[in-house]
């Protein structure tokens, strides 16, 4: 069965693989090894061919790796990006190999707990990016677990990408440096007023509102996000300054904000909803008002779906364009575009960062989620972490201001920050 996997590549097999019929193909000696133990592994990897039926078979412990840890398989999915090039095989081969691992092999078996269902069942929980399917598909990513998240992210308890002064600065300064570069390209000052959309566990409100006396208000569509953020806001003695609300952004009925921050939220919106959502947030803002964008992008403007592994176990219905179409729609919805910057080694950095406490504390995170649970998010985080080293992805902050039919912008001659 191994060679009937390895004779698929074109240059070989850059690492030992074992089955479990006792078959093994590559070095004796390589540093890193997979190991496919089941039968139902298997079926996986030939039922959904490519990172979807991977992903199958790691999180249920039917495929093992060796030589990384499962919170960071980071180097692993490098050399396997790297070096493994697959060809595809012809007529005969495809038969001895059916043949070789049995028909049976070829129907799919029941996919993992953790996976979302596929798109075309999510639409029984709505058109996509309805208020009810958002709700149920931030759920899915977000209402994992406050303390499982609070391992991973640390004290901060910011899943966004942090600023890093220096690459020797820790992740706890980095994101304090990440929520200060974005307070200081919105010009906060006490007394204004800001609107964080998608506002996770509070962490710019709380920065707004005890670094620069800012009344804040943040709304978030997930309930675990919410209550947590409430739960800090009044341990840090910031009630009077800070709100956190389980809402939809859609249903934020204040305006005349001084700056709106919309800091990772923009991958769940849809590339179809921009013109609507900038249109949104512009009507919040009073004139000279200022927003900030911050989110992933691609390095391209092409509709580019996301994989189906981290469509059906992160980002269900999440999408991605580049900072062309971004502050393209924006500039739509009549606002002028000040500032573009794009921080993709930064999040590499960080999600190093969030693989280094998952690796530290393991054990708790297996005992919180379940070790399924915790296996995606070595995998997501790591594979995330490679895509952004190898410019497949990005990250864009676009900041803009409602300037006014007079052209009055509210910006000084050059940037403060």
């Amino acid at each position: 069965m191994a060679d009937a996997l390895a004779s698929l590549l074109r240059d070989g097999l850059p690492l030992r693989l074992t089955a479990y019929d006792g078959s093994a193909a590559g070095p004796a000696d390589a540093p890193y090894r997979i190991d496919l133990r089941t039968e139902r592994g298997l079926a996986y990897l030939l039922t959904a061919p490519g990172d979807l039926g991977f992903a199958r078979a790691y999180v249920t412990g039917d495929l093992a790796v060796e030589g990384v840890h499962p919170g960071d398989p980071h180097d692993l999915l490098k050399l396997l990006m790297n070096h493994l090039k697959f060809k595809a095989p012809s007529p005969s081969e495809a038969l001895a190999i059916v043949r070789s691992v049995g028909l049976d092999k070829l129907k799919p078996p029941p996919p993992p707990q953790q996976e979302a269902p596929a798109k075309w069942r999510r639409m029984l929980d709505g058109v996509r990016h309805s208020m009810g399917r958002d709700a149920e598909m931030i759920s899915h990513h977000y209402d994992v677990s406050n303390r499982f998240y609070e391992l991973v992210l640390g004290p901060s308890m910011t899943y966004t990408c942090a600023v890093f002064p220096t690459a020797e600065a820790t992740l706890e300064e980095a994101q304090f440096a990440k929520y200060d570069l974005v307070a200081r390209k919105l010009d906060l000052q006490p007394g204004q007023r800001l609107l964080d959309v998608g506002c996770g566990w509070g962490g710019m409100v709380r920065h707004a509102a005890r670094e620069y006396g800012v009344k804040a208000l943040g709304v978030t569509l997930s309930l675990q996000q919410a209550e947590w953020a409430k739960q800090r806001i009044d341990e840090e003695g910031l009630g009077d300054l800070a709100e956190v609300r389980h809402l939809d952004y859609r249903d934020v009925a204040e305006s005349g904000f001084d700056a709106v921050s919309s800091i990772g939220l923009t991958e769940h919106i849809g590339v179809r909803n921009y013109p609507a959502y900038f249109a949104f947030l512009r009507d919040r803002l009073r004139p000279e008002g200022r927003l900030l964008n911050h989110c992933i992008t691609r390095p391209h403007n092409h509709r580019q779906e996301i994989g189906q592994f981290l469509d059906r176990y992160v980002f269900p219905d999440g999408e991605l364009t580049g900072s062309g179409r971004i502050i393209t729609e924006i500039q739509n919805a009549h606002l002028e575009v000040m500032h573009e910057e794009n921080l993709r080694k930064h999040y590499a950095l960080t999600l190093a960062g969030w693989c280094r406490n998952l690796v530290d504390h393991w054990d708790e995170c297996v005992a919180e989620v379940g070790e399924g649970t915790a296996r995606v998010w070595g995998l997501y985080m790591a594979g995330s972490r490679l895509a952004f080293e190898r410019n497949e992805i990005q990250l864009h902050q676009v900041l803009a201001t409602k300037t006014g039919d007079q052209g009055n912008d509210g910006f000084p001659l050059r940037p403060t920050w």
